[in-house]
């Protein structure tokens, strides 16, 4: 089996989560910047078999599209003109960020190192990648 690559989408940063090659455990992978992303993931298939994406959809708290979602449409862009071959999943991301906060504050770090953005996002593309897998298994 192929593993699978989730992102938390941000202007500033985008969180990666992959499963592994199984696709029973979904752990944190990195933070890069967006700018860095493509160049990232063609050199992280150059190791590994990677099956699908998944893309956290950010939303409002009513349902309707968030303003961040148009950057996250456009990363979903060249993610496909990228690699078309990979098909590309949106899983609704609406709390994932404050989950990761509460993840992170209960696993007992120290206060400044709870305060790592990056480690939100990552968290975060894990929660994304997580859901993914529990709601599309066979």
């Amino acid at each position: 089996m192929a593993r699978i690559l989730a992102f938390d989408y941000g202007t500033k940063r985008i969180g990666i989560a992959v499963t592994d090659p199984l696709q029973i455990i979904a752990t944190g992978l990195d933070t890069i910047h967006p700018k860095d992303a493509i160049e990232y993931i063609k050199k992280y298939l150059l190791n590994e078999s990677v099956e699908a994406f998944v893309l956290g959809d950010p939303k409002q708290m009513d349902g309707t599209p968030s303003e961040s979602k148009q950057h996250a449409k456009g990363f979903a862009t060249l993610l496909k003109k990228a690699f078309p071959a990979i098909p590309l999943h949106w899983v609704d991301e609406r709390f994932t960020s404050k989950m990761a906060q509460q993840a992170i504050m209960q696993s007992g770090l120290k206060k400044m190192d709870r305060r790592d953005k990056d480690r939100v996002d990552t968290i975060a593309a894990t929660i994304i990648l997580q859901y993914f897998m529990e709601t599309n298994r066979l």
